[in-house]
């Protein structure tokens, strides 16, 4: 009731909410869209980027895209910006870069909400963008009232758009882009499970990113918790081994303050690409490998910012 869990219905679902609870991924706006042109894309073999972060909501974001789409036979690859040298998010680099490999199509997730001219150059390149995304919608004060700021793209999936009917809107960008492949699951493979496989790797996003855990997030997290008994992810296993966790007692706390710092740590002193790297490598040694670099570079992170605070206190004092 503190937490204004109020009602029965509402009560049941807090405390015992399973995955029948989840919402249809068709009710967030463009949805559609989304799938419709993906679809035809992977049918004509046109070749997609995808267009990442580099914190742990972006790492998780690109790789539920990258294998998801790979499964259905897609010519995928993708691209995280360099927090030094290309910024955050989506900029005109990546997308000249994409354009002249022949990339025609771009999916950004965990960013490009707020990218209005850089998705214009895509569009005046004759690229097809879809967005996916949970940041707050830019937007101008009009008398009228406020007035979203939307980017040109052929689709954008973001739960927080005022015109979308998502029943909850407090979604990472990994579950956004978890929602979309879901969607595209159901109409081209619909044999195959994707909630299940992606469940982990959405839950750990979720907690990392710091979303609340209300609503669908406690649920997916819930349920995504429990299927560290039974990963298979051969970089997270290595993970697991390098931080002494043993899969049975993953929980929030060691997501968040263990696994998910050694993930984050990579985007912020050297590439995120490392942390894909452990998520898409099938090779027990090279895991073993990329995950002492991670846990090597946190420890590096964390020294850092103990040096900054005795500085600070020199400073203030």
């Amino acid at each position: 009731r503190n937490r204004d869990v109020i009602g029965e219905k509402a009560i049941e679902k807090y405390l015992h909410g399973s995955r029948k609870d989840f919402y249809s991924p068709w009710l967030l706006k463009d949805m559609e869209k989304a799938v419709a042109i993906l679809q035809e894309k992977i049918e004509n073999r046109n070749r997609i980027r995808i267009i990442g972060d580099y914190d742990i909501d972006g790492v998780m974001s690109t790789y539920i895209l990258l294998e998801s789409l790979r499964g259905l036979g897609c010519d995928v690859d993708m691209m995280i910006p360099n927090r030094i040298t290309d910024g955050y998010g989506i900029n005109e680099h990546l997308i000249e870069q994409a354009w002249q490999e022949g990339r025609d199509t771009i999916i950004t997730c965990d960013n490009g909400i707020a990218a209005v001219t850089q998705i214009r150059k895509a569009k005046d390149l004759g690229m097809t963008v879809i967005v996916t995304d949970h940041h707050e919608v830019p937007f101008e004060d009009l008398e009228g009232g406020r007035k979203e700021i939307l980017p040109p793209a052929d689709a954008i999936v973001n739960p927080k758009q005022k015109a979308c009917s998502y029943p909850f809107a407090g979604l990472c960008g990994a579950v956004v882009a978890m929602k979309v492949m879901e969607a595209l699951y159901e109409k081209m493979a619909p044999e195959v499970d994707l909630v299940d496989k992606m469940l982990p790797f959405a839950g750990i996003a979720t907690i990392g990113d710091v979303m609340d855990l209300q609503d669908e997030n406690r649920i997916l997290v819930r349920e995504g918790l429990k299927m560290f008994t039974s990963l298979k992810n051969p970089g997270l296993l290595a993970l697991m081994k390098a931080t002494g966790i043993a899969p049975e007692n993953v929980a929030s706390y060691q997501i968040g303050v263990i696994l998910g710092p050694c993930l984050n740590a990579s985007g912020r002193l050297d590439t995120a690409e490392l942390a894909l790297r452990l998520l898409l490598t099938e090779n027990a040694l090279e895991a073993e490998a990329i995950a002492g670099q991670l846990v090597s570079l946190n420890d590096s992170r964390k020294a850092m910012t103990e040096q900054g605070v005795r500085e600070a206190q020199v400073l203030i004092e």
